[in-house]
């Protein structure tokens, strides 16, 4: 593995392989994650791990298309890397948001168990597109 500006590096196609599984698999346990809290209201941990959610299955999809995955957070610019299609990066700009605003108590943007829903489904189809680019 090698560093290069930011970006993780790995060669060789089966290990690629072998990496972006890793990172789709934790995607998937970050959405379920997601919405386990949404039913018991913590909506601060449903939205972040929505949002890690989408930022891993993205990162996945680098590493099988690139060989590397950038060290952001900026869904929408992971999605642009991957070339998704505009629906995926409209919905990545709603999702990207959110992995400040849960995390900080200085971001003071509210947002009720509704627009959290929201966010998990957004994140849904954005691996379920994801999922399909995998194959």
């Amino acid at each position: 593995m090698l560093k290069e500006r930011g970006m993780i590096i790995k060669r060789g196609i089966d290990r690629n392989m072998e990496e972006a599984e890793k990172w789709w698999e934790k995607a998937k346990e970050d959405l379920e994650t997601a919405e386990y809290n949404l039913k018991g209201d913590m909506l601060n941990a449903a939205a972040f791990f929505a949002q890690q959610a989408v930022e891993k299955a993205l990162k996945s999809l680098e590493i099988k298309k690139l060989g590397k995955f950038e060290k952001v957070h900026d869904l929408v610019l992971l999605a642009k890397h991957v070339n998704a299609p505009g629906r995926v990066i409209e919905l990545s700009e709603k999702i990207t948001p959110f992995y400040t605003i849960t995390r900080y108590p200085d971001v003071e943007i509210s947002y009720n168990k509704g627009e959290v829903s929201f966010i998990i489904k957004a994140s849904n189809e954005v691996l379920e597109w994801v999922k399909r680019e995998l194959k």
